[in-house]
């Protein structure tokens, strides 16, 4: 069972947020049943896919008084060497909730308020013309925002091509972000139905140009269909990009062999598995690798506005689930028989 964390008072520079949602993500099931270590000792209430309403405010944050937010997965303390150098990613400060501090399966958490994102006027059409609910924006911390960030810094561009392999969760926001964007977009899954959805989105504008299945061809074929693909588009391979977002060892090493001449890996999905690679790759193809850990705050509001402006589609991917279904829910997930994200909203059916 998940610890529920009581009410608790907001400290100086903290906010009292009361949940509206929390997104089920795989790094929850990953502490819950993996035994991937928290930095925060047991027990701890888990969530980090958070959005709710600021209901208390400690000194210092007094301005956030009655906001609707999306709390960031990772929060940067704002001050240290790290955050004035531009690297709040990897600021040793950082809280995550559901792994520094208690997170988001809870009727509230407390949480710094820097770094938070306020949400608009859910109520006017002009903000929000698909009538989304401030609980299904919870998605938007991590699922939406991480792979937003792994393509911001990858400096992907109208006519670049985009690969994404693995479109579950994060990979498929990854998807519609980089089409937005204007980007040519390959979607690699061993899950046909998940690329039967994104070949059929590509018709509203936001879904994979070109979708490939692992278990239908050998890598070989995979790859010449891959490049066969950016050929027919004239995109030279250094403007070739590559999204990790599977999170498994067979991912991975696609990934990789796929990289060609001056070409970009992102690596955006975890695995405590390891992989087996031949990391000359990189120094003969003049290639670059790199990792991708969340999204920094500052970049919370644009993803947001693509998310309120129907650029990147939430409502097909998500499903909303009492809070109090947890334990079910994490095992359901854990099995692969849930086909969307879950959101646990708390008192929802009670």
């Amino acid at each position: 069972m998940v610890l529920l964390e009581r009410e608790a008072a907001a400290g100086a520079g903290e906010v009292l947020v009361e949940v509206a949602g929390c997104g089920v993500c795989h790094t929850d099931l990953g502490f819950y049943f993996d035994g991937v270590p928290t930095r925060h000792p047991l027990p701890l209430t888990l969530g980090h896919e958070v959005s709710g309403v600021v209901v208390a405010c400690g000194e210092g944050a007094e301005a956030w008084q009655g906001k609707e937010v999306v709390v960031p997965a990772v929060i940067p303390c704002g001050e240290c060497a790290a955050c004035r150098a531009g690297r709040g990613s990897i600021c040793p400060q950082q809280i995550f909730p559901g792994n520094d501090v208690h997170g988001g399966f809870a009727s509230h958490l407390v949480v710094p308020a820097t770094g938070l994102c306020p949400v608009p006027d859910l109520k006017d059409p002009r903000v929000n013309p698909g009538s989304l609910a401030l609980h299904e924006l919870s998605v938007i911390a991590d699922a939406v925002s991480t792979p937003f960030q792994a393509i911001h810094r990858s400096g992907l561009c109208e006519g670049d091509l985009a690969v994404f392999v693995g479109i579950g969760g994060v990979g498929g926001f990854g998807v519609q972000i980089a089409k937005a964007l204007g980007a040519h977009v390959v979607a690699i899954d061993v899950d046909q139905g998940k690329l039967d959805k994104f070949a059929a989105l590509n018709q509203e504008g936001n879904g994979a140009d070109l979708t490939l299945n692992p278990k239908e061809m050998d890598f070989r074929g995979l790859k010449k269909a891959y490049r066969g693909f950016g050929k027919e588009r004239d995109v030279p391979t250094w403007r070739r990009f590559l999204f990790e977002t599977s999170g498994t060892p067979a991912g991975q090493s696609t990934a990789f062999g796929l990289m060609e001449h001056g070409s970009y890996l992102s690596v955006v999905g975890y695995t405590p598995k390891k992989v087996e690679l031949r990391l000359s790759n990189l120094m003969a193809l003049d290639a670059k690798a790199e990792g991708n850990w969340g999204c920094l705050p500052e970049l919370y509001p644009p993803v947001l506005d693509m998310v309120l402006q129907r650029k990147v589609a939430l409502q097909p991917f998500i499903e909303t689930r009492p809070l109090d279904s947890i334990n079910e829910t994490f095992q359901a997930v854990k099995e692969h028989t849930v086909l969307r994200r879950v959101i646990l909203v708390p008192g929802l059916g009670s």
